[in-house]
């Protein structure tokens, strides 16, 4: 209910990143927005492109992270949804064909073309995260987006199906749980960041979105609703700062505090006489720079990155079918000259997003930066709401203070369960 926190109908994102780690708490609104009723963030100090590198550094960010979230909600939290990301992670289109069994088709058919299409040889070590539905066809007919309950004697579906290394993501789930939490669900960020910042019309238009964050760049290209491509990019906001730190000769820190307050993705847009600080490093005194010597440095490393963007959405065949443009989110697409630059690069249209349908902390998740943490909640409640509850799917609500501790979640590990098939037919994907 919005207005009225009720702890039992929460849930919590968890965007453990490489320079932050947020933790976000909300619950659903009756007009299928989402109510934030706590917000926790904290340094990421054992992250490195997504991936784990210190265990101890890491679950003491996570802590810092969930016990102001806790505080700022008022209650316990006891489980979480989270988004892993990093270049490990790897997708690819597949298809499945059953035979009909009763000549109508049930939600065991569903799940048994699914299943047929998930069957696909991934390579050692890596572990499915998704099956994401895109279409299916009952006999000669293509196109059906929800054929439960359609008449036919065969059943194919389209899917995207995401995996991830095992080991990175038992990881990130080993410094979830020294935390004292569970895992309610693992989830790819560009999905969770989509289902934060794009509109429906986009996905059915053609839309290609681009979360720059700290340690990746996380592309999702979707066409007819449905997620198409995803793809992971080593290059973000970090190789930013080490350029800044590098051709200023300034310590890291400091390179991050410059680049957050007054660097420019384009040359021509920074005044050439508006001056900044430069601290040095030791003991030496503070330089002076321009702030358009300060962009000389940044834009290459953007341009770069936009390249590979470009290059990506080549080879992914869908360059052609992304009418509404690129949609850029992530803290690091929040600089002056961003969307400009994107432009020239990509010759189509560029919008920066922020989370949408939110209120309660609507000031504060309004930024890019909580693109992914806010698409974490919108994730949890679609699936809750699909799922009706956890009576029927064994808990994938975040478990509160004076939850039944019994109502702990008891998923399958692909999360293959027919609460997502419920979902992606409403055209969420």
């Amino acid at each position: 209910m919005a207005g009225s926190p009720n702890a039992s109908n929460m849930v919590v994102g968890l965007d453990i990143g490489t320079s932050k780690v947020v933790a976000i708490v909300g619950q659903a609104t009756d007009d299928g927005g989402i109510e934030i009723a706590g917000i926790g963030s904290h340094p990421s100090r054992g992250m490195k492109r997504g991936v784990v590198i210190n265990i101890e550094s890491t679950v003491q960010s996570i802590q810092r992270a969930v016990e102001e979230a806790e505080l700022m909600a008022g209650c316990d939290i006891h489980s979480v949804y989270v988004g892993v990301a990093g270049s490990h992670i790897s997708s690819m289109n597949s298809d499945g064909v059953v035979a009909i069994k009763e000549r109508e088709v049930t939600p065991s058919d569903i799940e048994r073309v699914i299943d047929s299409a998930r069957a696909r040889a991934i390579s050692e070590g890596q572990r499915v995260l998704h099956v994401l539905p895109q279409e299916f066809s009952i006999d000669a007919q293509g196109g059906i987006r929800e054929p439960l309950g359609m008449s036919g004697v065969r059943l194919e579906a389209q899917v995207h199906l995401v995996t991830a290394a095992a080991n990175a993501v038992q990881n990130i789930e080993k410094c979830v749980r020294r935390c004292g939490l569970e895992v309610d669900a693992i989830i790819l960020e560009q999905l969770a960041s989509s289902m934060a910042v794009l509109t429906e019309d986009e996905r059915e238009l053609g839309v290609c979105m681009v979360d720059i964050g700290g340690g990746t760049t996380d592309m999702a290209i979707f066409t007819e609703g449905a997620i198409r491509h995803t793809a992971v990019i080593p290059i973000a906001g970090d190789q930013v700062t080490n350029d800044i730190a590098m051709a200023l000769r300034t310590p890291t820190q400091h390179a991050e505090e410059i680049k957050v307050k007054y660097a420019c993705a384009l040359t021509h847009l920074a005044a050439s006489d508006e001056m900044i600080k430069v601290p040095s490093v030791g003991d030496r005194p503070a330089r002076d720079l321009s702030r358009q010597a300060l962009a000389e440095v940044v834009e290459p490393r953007y341009e770069e990155l936009f390249t590979l963007v470009r290059d990506e959405l080549r080879r992914s065949g869908y360059e052609d079918m992304v009418a509404a443009g690129i949609v850029l989110t992530g803290g690091t697409s929040r600089m002056e000259g961003v969307s400009e630059l994107a432009e020239e690069i990509f010759h189509m249209p560029v919008r920066i997003a922020c989370p949408q349908n939110v209120r309660g902390l609507a000031d504060v998740v309004r930024n890019p930066i909580y693109a992914t943490g806010v698409g974490l909640l919108h994730y949890a409640l679609q699936e809750t709401r699909h799922g009706q509850g956890l009576k029927s799917h064994g808990g994938v609500v975040a478990v509160h203070k004076g939850r039944n501790e019994l109502a702990r979640r008891d998923i399958k590990e692909d999360h293959s369960t027919l609460a997502r098939f419920k979902g992606w037919f409403k055209g969420n994907f």
